[in-house]
Formats: structure tokens, sequence, C-alpha cells
């Protein structure tokens, strides 16, 4: 997919109000890199089509079609919408070794990545926080500037 972060047009920023408009949870798990229980997130078993983005910058990070059960209680994503959005750290906390995934705009703390996923579709699981996103159903793509993205979720590689 042609990446959109290099759109002009198109801008994902963090800011102050932002952040600002973040509930307690939202704002512990995307600012303190915190972890919301499993099986308590709005969407770890959401099944609309539709778009998940940073709730702090608006960026597309996730579509439905990439989106998995993978019984662990977060929601579970194969690859991101677009792979520049979602920055991989080294993360040692907690007495394990993992890959934190990171918002590449809004810096926001999504969860980790782990290679655990389905073999058939690469073999990735992204485990994300359900507090870190915001879901754009299908059907208001086009209205919230993200029509780009409709084929990608109708099941569409592109």
């Amino acid at each position: 997919m042609t990446s959109d972060v290099d759109n002009p047009a198109k801008t994902w920023l963090k800011t102050a109000e932002a952040v600002g408009h973040l509930t307690p949870e939202q704002y512990r798990v995307t600012q303190t890199d915190g972890t919301e229980r499993p099986f308590t997130g709005e969407f770890w078993n959401h099944k609309a089509p539709g778009l998940y983005v940073d709730v702090v910058s608006g960026e597309p990070l996730f579509s439905s079609a990439d989106k998995f059960d993978s019984g662990c209680g977060w929601p579970s994503f194969t690859r991101p919408v677009v792979d520049e959005h979602v920055i991989e750290r080294r993360d040692v906390s907690h007495g394990m070794i993992r890959t934190e995934v990171r918002s590449q705009f809004g810096e926001s703390h999504l969860g980790h990545v782990f290679e655990d996923g389905p073999e058939d579709r690469g073999g990735l699981r992204y485990c994300i926080n359900s507090a870190s996103l915001r879901f754009i159903p299908l059907d208001r793509l086009e209205a919230e500037g993200y029509g780009e993205f409709a084929d990608r979720i109708r099941g569409g590689d592109e």
C-alpha cells in the first residue's frame, strides 16, 4: 500500500488538546505504557468492519480485515495497515524481553508484537490495548477522511 505518511495533506499529530480529551484509562495506557486487563477492553471481541486509528493522533493503525481471535483477551492483528505508523521498541519491563509497539506520530503505547500469530498470515500477533484505539466503521471512512482504506478493509490486500 502506498504510505500516507508521504502525503503532505495528511497530518497526524499528538497535541495537548488530544491528550487532554483521553479518559483516565486511555491516558494510563497510551501515555504511561499501561496495559488494560484482558477481556475488558472495548475491542477485544469486536467484529465490525472498519479501521482502528490511534486515539491520540488519528493515524491509521490496523484494519478489521487483519484482526483475528487469538484468545489472549486483547484485540489481535496480523499486520499494521501502514507499516510506518507502528514503531517497534525493545521492552525489558516486568522481567520479560518483548517488542513494544507504539504509534509513530501519536507516540502512544499500543501494546506488543509476538511471533505466535497465524502462520498463513505472516506469523505475527500484534496484541493491542483497546484503550489506545478509536474505531471508524467502514461506512464512516470516507466522511472521516480515511476512504483510501476501504478496499483493504473489504478484504483487498492493498
